[in-house]
């Protein structure tokens, strides 16, 4: 069973391979819209679709309730602080610390989730206690595959993870990553 601190801090702020992992504010809510609001983000999470200004105050609203629960952390993805380029999620799972992430359609291809997984798994590691972290992905998400891989995790031999969302099956293989 992975160890981990059962409090989750108010205010975050993750610096590392040229990111910088900050929390949500109602500064960015005009700028959800345009990360979220995609038929492949639609498609392979579960973040809700159509994805309007409406629906970015019920994320920023739902982040801060589950931070103050202790289960989940979403932080926005940036290269210096600034404008959100996507998200990072990490959250209390029973096989580890989940991580999970989505990248703005413009901003694709400069290894954003791959750098703000292995940051975020670091912060699992080193101030949360995390013994494994994980990734839950589809088989056929061959882009989460790849940031899976490159961001060294390994697909464990555990039985799938199937289930519903928006109307379709899916079946979720889970990758880890042990403590250093």
């Amino acid at each position: 069973m992975t160890r981990v601190s059962s409090s989750l801090p108010e205010r975050i702020e993750l610096v590392g391979e040229g990111l910088v992992l900050r929390d949500w504010t109602e500064a960015d809510l005009g700028a959800m819209p345009g990360l979220f609001d995609h038929p492949d983000i639609a498609y392979w999470t579960p973040i809700v679709s159509p994805f309007d200004e409406g629906a970015a105050r019920a994320r920023l609203e739902r982040d801060r309730r589950m931070r103050a629960e202790g289960t989940t952390i979403l932080l926005a993805i940036t290269l210096d602080g600034g404008v959100p380029l996507g998200e990072v999620m990490l959250r209390r799972a029973p096989e580890g610390m989940e991580i999970g992430y989505a990248v703005g359609p413009a901003h694709r291809g400069q290894g954003l989730a791959v750098r703000a997984v292995r940051v975020v798994a670091g912060y699992a590691f080193e101030q949360l206690g995390a013994e494994r972290v994980v990734l839950e992905v589809e088989a056929e998400n061959g882009a989460s595959v790849a940031v899976a891989v490159k961001a060294g995790f390994g697909l464990l031999d555990v039985p799938l993870i199937r289930g519903e969302e928006k109307g379709r099956a899916y079946a979720l293989q889970t990758w880890g990553l042990d403590r250093p």
